[in-house]
């Protein structure tokens, strides 16, 4: 489902982008978006939006009204768009597509970084620094630390993967020994 969902929110989250920008209104639709994803993902309004009694024109309003003046006339149209459409379960994800848009269009990739064990900070500038290069753009590392890679890193930005982990390794061989 999860996947789904970011099929249907990924053009939302684009027109959304492709809008605020030629506006010049990105920050805005960017607050907009977070506050509306909070709103949507509090457990009491998740349970209205997928709730298939409730009309979709009553979640809109109510979507509308907590989130009252602070929503700008476009946001508050693509609640409107979402409510006649029945994506109104797609808002968060539309907010964290939009972000992600949002930062790379700023020249900045998130990275994520997982790690057997911790990672001294010369060795993050290092990576920092490497990762800058090879994806031609300033990098925002995330480290997490995972016991199960068993040794090494996984770095994740995007679609690119390097799994450079003892258990990629493992499986690599396992693989090429038909295991």
């Amino acid at each position: 489902m999860a996947g789904e969902l970011t099929t249907i929110a990924r053009p939302y989250a684009e027109a959304a982008f492709e809008h605020a920008k030629e506006t010049g209104q990105i920050d805005a639709w960017s607050e907009a978006l977070t506050l509306l994803a909070t709103v949507a993902s509090d457990p009491q309004m998740a349970a209205q939006i997928g709730n298939p009694t409730v009309p979709h024109e009553r979640v809109c309003d109510m979507l509308l009204e907590v989130c009252g003046s602070a929503l700008a006339t476009g946001p508050a149209n693509l609640v409107r768009l979402l409510a006649d459409n029945a994506r109104l379960v797609a808002i968060p994800e539309i907010a964290r597509l939009f972000e992600e848009r949002r930062v790379a269009d700023q020249g900045v990739r998130h990275v994520l970084v997982r790690s057997a064990f911790a990672v001294e900070d010369d060795q993050r500038a290092a990576l920092a620094d490497s990762l800058a290069k090879r994806l031609g753009a300033q990098v925002d590392l995330t480290f997490e630390i995972d016991d199960t890679l068993l040794g090494g890193i996984e770095v994740r930005a995007d679609d690119l993967v390097i799994d450079d982990s003892v258990r990629g390794k493992l499986k690599q061989l396992a693989h090429a020994l038909q295991f």
